[in-house]
């Protein structure tokens, strides 16, 4: 594990009960995974497709498309490419509504078993720690926790 200044950057004990509380959410959990996994696989696909079009479009003979010539290949090319855009942004809009919902989710649980907790600690603690400092630290926490989603 990297360590800095003292502190563990890495902590797999605690990566680990943050993915019990994600347990519920399986399914969300891994469509987000999945739609990782697409939108890596299409990000450089447009790219591709520019390539594709400088190299063979301008430089080549265009013969075998659907429209002949160098117009009628460029066409295709772009209609492919805002065919791949649009699947691109909904893909990618389902990936970041998936993956804030669970986030949110993980998080609110978190917050209310930290709740549970601090409701259910002797008196005796909150004459010995302050209650901002609780209140501070449970939030600092499950805020850190809420950037990993």
């Amino acid at each position: 594990m990297l360590e800095k200044e003292g502190k563990k950057i890495f902590d797999s004990s605690l990566l680990r009960r943050v993915f019990y509380f994600a347990a519920p959410y399986k399914k969300k959990f891994y469509i987000s995974i999945v739609l990782a996994v697409v939108l890596a696989v299409m990000s450089p696909l447009r790219p591709w497709l520019i390539q594709v079009t400088i190299n063979d479009g301008i430089n080549k003979d265009t013969g075998g498309y659907f429209i002949q010539g160098i117009g009628g290949f460029i066409i295709e090319i772009t209609i492919i490419q805002i065919v791949l855009l649009l699947i691109e942004t909904i893909t990618r809009f389902y990936f970041t509504f998936t993956t804030s919902s669970l986030g949110q989710s993980v998080v609110k649980d978190l917050r209310v078993t930290a709740y549970q907790k601090i409701v259910h600690l002797n008196l005796s603690q909150f004459d010995v720690t302050p209650i901002g400092t609780l209140t501070t630290r449970t939030i600092n926490d499950i805020e850190s926790i809420n950037d990993i989603f």
